[in-house]
């Protein structure tokens, strides 16, 4: 099946950049010059990654991101021309899986893709995780506290999957970094913080089940 990538940008010369190195890679393409258009070819296709611009016309990426986060939890890879915290905060507050900053190199860029879309597809041989009043239903990718579903990110779904998985083992920043973007991960720390803080704010309560080990990582815990 062949995954199709929706590249937000409204620079056409950079779209035709990055699907020109996605098409060579065998993934489809749709293509958006706005925000408005975006939403409506994310409705309207069957899209396993968004590429999404932060500045565009009609409707910024931090709204389409909003928007988009609200129904899927598809993978988004935010681009920005802006390399200020605050912004790249906004964006993993928003929904925002991954970011790169623009000018980027193709070949990081893809990349970057082909971890999102390796972790989306990673098989279990069991097909639930569950404690302390949280279940996964790992073939549904769906979470669950309590029995009321749970919205989340791509990214805070991998988390807590490797984090339930390895429930009462300590795994360092370094491995959880290594799990969810791969060795050749070029972002911050600050990164694996932000997600986990956002991940702990939909928990609510079940937050306490992870736990920060100071000097050592996370751990997931069923009473901690």
């Amino acid at each position: 099946m062949v995954k199709t990538i929706l590249i937000v940008e409204d620079q056409q010369v950079l779209r035709e950049i990055m699907k020109e190195y996605l098409t060579d890679e065998g993934y489809g393409v749709l293509e958006a010059c706005d925000g408005r258009q975006a939403l409506e070819l994310f409705h309207e296709h069957d899209v396993q990654l968004v590429i999404l611009d932060v500045m565009l016309p009609e409707l910024d990426g931090w709204s389409v991101c909003r928007r988009i986060r609200k129904v899927s939890s598809v993978p988004i890879l935010m681009l920005t021309a802006r390399s200020e915290e605050d912004d790249t905060l906004l964006g993993f507050e928003l929904g925002a899986d991954d970011y790169v900053i623009k000018p980027c190199s193709p070949p990081i860029l893809l990349a970057r893709c082909k971890r999102l879309l390796e972790n989306r597809s990673i098989h279990y041989s069991e097909n639930r995780l569950s404690g302390g009043g949280i279940t996964m239903d790992l073939p549904a990718r769906t979470v669950c506290i309590d029995g009321e579903y749970c919205n989340l990110t791509h990214t805070e779904y991998e988390i807590l999957s490797c984090l339930m998985e390895h429930r009462g083992i300590i795994l360092t920043r370094e491995q959880l970094i290594t799990r969810i973007w791969g060795y050749d991960f070029e972002g911050e720390e600050r990164t694996l913080s932000s997600h986990i803080r956002n991940l702990r704010a939909k928990l609510g309560d079940h937050a306490k089940h992870i736990v920060t080990v100071i000097r050592a990582g996370y751990k997931f815990e069923d009473s901690p």
